[in-house]
């Protein structure tokens, strides 16, 4: 819990430039959150409800109320002031709403576990998550959906060996100094890492079957960026 209270407070005091750094430290922003709204199998007007876990400013929510006007969002976080960025870049919508959450917690608010989702989405959060709770967390996203509901995690990977998790590092610093990100930027977010528990793609394939999922499969990766998905 230590680690996730340290994680909090980082992501807190990066809250108001967090959506502007997304591109600067995710190369491949655009095809990472495209990838993951094509993985939401729903006509544009329809009335889903939609569970972001880990919404931080609520960047993935955006996107997601883009496509889906009539969608009804419940946005989750730890952090206060990631919270209030969500917030005040939905003032006045009165079809989204906010609680607070911590990924780790073994119960859910009863808010959240009465109701039932279309859809559970997430964003690069739950890497912060140890392994074990990870596998707690996927067996209650898929209680949360609906039958027939869909889980889209895009989320930050492990390398499936250290020489392959340390290659995809390097990549990554490359490609985002590349993109002339500043190297304040870049420390910042090298500290955040810190507190990153990220998993491999396969153990977290099979953590989501394990949990009861159907069709699990990773629609997207590029280096340690994937987009996953499975049904319930």
């Amino acid at each position: 819990m230590r680690a996730t209270m340290s994680a909090k407070a980082a992501f807190d005091a990066s809250a108001r430039d967090y959506d502007r750094s997304r591109r600067q430290l995710v190369p491949c922003f655009d095809d990472f959150y495209a990838s993951a709204l094509e993985l939401l199998p729903f006509a544009p007007e329809a009335p889903l409800r939609v569970l972001d876990l880990g919404a931080g400013t609520g960047l993935l929510s955006a996107f997601v109320r883009e496509r889906f006007a009539s969608a009804e969002l419940v946005l989750a976080d730890v952090a206060p002031g990631m919270l209030r960025e969500a917030r005040a870049r939905f003032a006045g919508d009165p079809r989204v709403s906010f609680v607070r959450l911590d990924l780790e917690d073994a119960r859910w608010p009863a808010t959240l576990e009465e109701a039932r989702f279309d859809a559970v989405v997430s964003c690069l959060a739950i890497h912060h998550v140890p392994d074990a709770g990870k596998r707690g967390l996927f067996g209650r996203i898929f209680a949360a959906l609906r039958e027939g509901g869909v889980f889209v995690n895009a989320d930050q990977l492990s390398g499936e060996t250290p020489r392959v998790d340390a290659q995809q590092r390097a990549g990554w610093l490359r490609r985002v100094r590349a993109l002339g990100t500043p190297e304040d930027v870049l420390s910042a977010a090298i500290e955040r890492m810190r507190h990153d528990r990220p998993a491999t793609l396969e153990a977290q394939l099979g953590w989501l079957r394990d949990a009861g999922f159907h069709d699990v499969h990773c629609a997207y990766r590029s280096g340690m960026f994937a987009v996953v998905a499975g049904t319930r």
